[in-house]
């Protein structure tokens, strides 16, 4: 096997966005669909505006597979013009500003491959719990020699193709749970676990969920260290954590690092759905995705999933994690039902007005709606595409965090209120939640 792992394109990249060669290799995204409309100046401008935005910490391609360049949706983001830039010529400013909404959002798509593993004949029974803190800290020294027991390598392989993708995972159980991004396995048909010890276990899938970047994997062991998992409820920004994960391949296996959390609920894109992570300057980096974000009391608060890059400006220590109270419900999903139930929508997708826009076209602050799901209780309260979402709950919506943040707390059949301005005027409109599954599957 080459253990010389492919050198990704300069700027933007993904794991998720492979190119297929002769022989197929995993997944190609496919390329960001765009609004006819847009004078070319302006095209010009606003893609040069695309130049930060997020990469999935990938697991890494090993091999002869190469990575295509990526597709991402990163105006919902609100990333918009750097200082340095200045508002087109008015002449290239369409009319109207519907015009300019439909050609500036893109929209991207779930088009995820998902894993052919062989999965479990048996449903595990474990269900996992988030356990309080303890009283005192630990140093870096002492989780690490708590915690890396219970870190793994994984390797997932495409019947038929040389190479293979390198990853991290979390152990769960003492029988062999383990829990890993759903990037890593994404449309592989076998994955190997490696232990610390070296010793390696075929897997077993149990489940997975793209929507939130996570499965669980099953092998035949016994006698594990499982991982504590905390509240990441309780993380406050500034708060000290590390993380332990196998960058850049297997050479580099079991390599902690640390930093704080930069940030709560950062509202970010997993194929074309939006969650909500912990931003931490922790040191993270391909075939670090799967590993553990760890509090001072060696406790896993987050899964590493994702980071910042950018081909236009330097960018350091902006990472991101799956809070562990997305993982707990998720994880126990995927063990009940092998997918995950219960999740609420809303069946909108929106993003931030930018500044120059909102003065050019004399609009008021807020998100604007790109699409909304038909079926969906917005579709029949009168939610449409063009609508400016100024408020949710009476409180001022700027970002797709202000929708998250809200969201996250409810259950589906719950209501949110959103103030919506249209044509000039503002109404209110409750909007209950729904089945994720009945809208995006």
């Amino acid at each position: 096997m080459n253990n010389d792992y492919k050198q990704q394109p300069s700027g933007w990249y993904a794991p998720l966005t492979q190119e297929r060669q002769a022989a197929p290799a995993p997944v190609q995204e496919p390329a960001q669909k765009k609004k006819k409309g847009m004078p070319v100046g302006l095209r010009i401008l606003l893609g040069s505006m695309l130049v930060v935005g997020l990469i999935a910490a990938s697991s890494l391609l090993f091999g002869n597979k190469e990575a295509a360049e990526p597709t991402l949706q990163l105006p919902e983001f609100g990333q918009m013009l750097p200082p340095s830039q200045t508002l087109p010529p008015e002449d290239e400013m369409p009319e109207d500003w519907k015009d300019f909404f439909d050609s500036f959002y893109t929209t991207e798509e779930n088009d995820r491959e998902d894993p052919k593993l062989p999965e479990v004949e048996k449903r595990p029974t474990w269900q996992m719990e988030l356990v309080p803190a303890g009283e005192a800290e630990m140093s870096l020294q002492e989780i690490y020699k708590t915690c890396v027991d219970s870190i793994v390598g994984i390797r997932a392989y495409i019947e038929g193709e040389s190479g293979y993708y390198w990853g991290t995972g979390i152990v769960l159980s003492k029988d062999g749970l383990i829990l890993t991004n759903a990037h890593v396995i994404e449309g592989c048909t076998s994955a190997v676990v490696i232990l610390q010890d070296d010793t390696e276990f075929e897997a077993e899938l149990v489940g997975f969920d793209t929507t939130s970047d996570l499965a669980v994997l099953k092998i035949e062991a016994k006698g594990l260290r499982p991982a504590v998992f905390g509240d990441s409820d309780a993380l406050t920004v500034g708060d000290n954590v590390a993380a332990i994960g196998n960058p850049l391949g297997e050479d580099l296996r079991s390599t902690l690092t640390n930093g704080i959390v930069s940030a709560i609920n950062r509202g970010m894109s997993i194929g074309g759905h939006n969650i909500s992570l912990i931003q931490t300057n922790t040191a993270i980096n391909e075939g670090n995705s799967g590993g553990a974000l760890l509090n001072m009391y060696g406790q896993v608060v987050g899964v590493t999933n994702m980071k910042m890059m950018s081909n236009w400006s330097s960018i350091e220590g902006i990472g991101f994690a799956i809070p562990s109270t997305t993982v707990s419900n998720v994880v126990n999903s995927l063990i009940r039902e092998g997918k995950v139930v219960g999740r609420p929508a809303i069946g909108i997708t929106v993003g931030a007005i930018a500044d120059f826009a909102a003065e050019h076209y004399e609009l008021p602050e807020g998100l604007y709606v790109s699409a909304v799901t038909e079926g969906t209780d917005a579709w029949e309260k009168g939610v449409r595409t063009g609508d400016i979402i100024t408020a949710v709950n009476g409180e001022p919506a700027r970002s797709t965090d202000d929708i998250l943040r809200v969201r996250d707390g409810l259950s589906i059949g719950d209501t949110i209120k959103f103030t919506i301005w249209r044509d000039g005027e503002s109404f209110d409109v409750d909007v209950a939640m729904v089945e994720f599954n009945d809208v995006y599957n």
